[in-house]
């Protein structure tokens, strides 16, 4: 199957893919710049935020977006400077200086999750935490002892919960039982082990058959898991960095992949990397539920 380039966009790390149906357009972020991308119709258009932006979901009204950043929690808007206005939901009391918010999403009730992690992946420290907003709420610690938490999401039915480390001490993806009144995670369990697999597990993504997708990273794959743990198939994509994974398009059938170009390092053999990629893998995703502020 061929991955289509969509938007050449050469981030340094593209992230949290979101398919917002109103629009027929994809947004992800790039997270050290700061900047929420936007792809419609062909066209790319960008905003400016003040930190880095690392995870978000549309708001239920429409009119902005929850996001994870490094200080805390905001709520973001497009302004017509080409600037995001922030307004802070909550702050997060970081377990060590150097931290920030990584991936994250939304549950089918309109709960938003998002783990954080310190930046510095090399000093392999377990002091990423899970957290929980809802208005009701507000930003409660959930789960903690993570290195580098991602690949969030939930079954069709919302009573499943996903989440990986893909730290390449852990590369471990679980899964919880997930009460969907009370928004809590109970009974976790090792959904997959990655190790023995191609790539380091990364973002993710549910279809609507309760198959999880994620990004295997520094493999150039995209792997999908059957409800059961079983690896049902692999598909390539042009970089060696894919991060996350949503599903969109007009009949959510297609898998839209953001990537890393990292630093440093001669990409001649993946020039495409910080692209967003499109793949139609003949099955068809979920919207994603929108933040209830």
């Amino acid at each position: 199957m061929q991955a289509e380039l969509i938007a050449d966009t050469r981030c340094g790390t593209g992230e949290s893919p979101v398919w917002v149906a109103s629009e027929q357009a994809l947004y992800w972020a790039d997270i050290p710049t700061g900047r929420l991308w936007r792809w419609q119709a062909g066209a790319l258009s960008h905003w400016q935020g003040d930190e880095m932006l690392a995870c978000m979901a549309h708001s239920a009204d429409g009119q902005a977006w929850v996001a994870g950043m490094q200080s805390g929690l905001f709520q973001l808007s497009a302004q017509d400077d080409d600037k995001l206005a922030a307004h802070r939901l909550a702050e997060v009391a970081h377990a060590r200086a150097g931290m920030r918010f990584n991936d994250g999403r939304c549950d089918r009730q309109g709960r938003f999750w998002a783990g954080t992690m310190l930046m510095d992946m090399a000093a392999a420290a377990p002091v990423g935490k899970l957290y929980r907003y809802s208005a009701a709420d507000g930003l409660r610690e959930m789960l903690d002892g993570f290195i580098t938490p991602n690949g969030l999401g939930f079954s069709p039915d919302g009573r499943t919960m996903y989440l990986s480390d893909s730290h390449p001490t852990v590369q471990a993806i679980w899964a919880f039982d997930y009460d969907t009144d009370t928004g809590t995670p109970h009974n976790r369990r090792l959904f997959v082990d990655m190790k023995p697999l191609p790539g380091r597990p990364d973002g993710a993504a549910v279809d609507a058959d309760g198959c999880y997708w994620i990004c295997g990273n520094d493999a150039g794959l995209v792997h999908r898991f059957t409800p059961d743990g079983r690896l049902d198939r692999s598909l390539p994509v042009p970089v060696k960095k894919p991060a996350m994974c949503a599903f969109g398009g007009a009949g959510f059938d297609t898998l839209f992949v953001t990537s890393i170009r990292p630093d440093g390092i001669d990409l001649s053999d993946q020039p495409l990397a910080g692209g967003v990629f499109a793949l139609h893998p003949g099955v068809r995703g979920l919207e994603e539920p929108a933040c209830r502020t």
